[in-house]
């Protein structure tokens, strides 16, 4: 199959399948008279495992890692529950920052529901912000997103 049938079957873009086939995810076997990438079926297979993984969260470089493990005939899933317990751990710290965010915002919004627009004045930028500063420091632990 060529580049495009890849993609087409898969959904994705010929582009996709070029690119994970150059950083070596996909390894097609190639047309000695012209040149081009072949890809065969397991070849399709192996993308949608990776299109699967992307969608669980999985970096591309753990995805190879993956397929590297199991092409060398190992099963790859105690990594694969290693890697989704840590994930889950980071996603949960994410969601709390961003619910901390949305806290901070949602107070911000009420301060300022009353407070008339400032004008730039060389020490205030945003009088908005500068009026709810110290307050929304004063309310959360963590007041800067990273």
């Amino acid at each position: 199959m060529k580049v495009s049938e890849v993609a087409r079957l898969v959904g994705v873009t010929p582009d996709t399948v070029r690119y994970y086939a150059s950083i070596r995810l996909l390894v097609p076997a190639i047309d000695p008279d012209n040149g081009y990438r072949r890809f065969k079926d397991t070849d399709v297979h192996r993308l949608r495992f990776v299109l699967r993984a992307k969608r669980l969260g999985f970096h591309l470089d753990e995805i190879a890692e993956i397929l590297g493990v199991a092409d060398r005939g190992r099963t790859p899933c105690p990594m694969v529950r290693e890697i989704v317990q840590r994930r889950i751990v980071e996603t949960r710290e994410r969601v709390a920052e961003m619910q901390a965010l949305q806290a901070r915002l949602e107070l911000a919004l009420s301060l300022w529901a009353e407070m008339p627009n400032g004008e730039p004045d060389g020490h205030a930028t945003c009088a908005l912000i500068d009026a709810t500063s110290v307050a929304l420091l004063a309310c959360h632990e963590r007041p800067y997103a990273t």
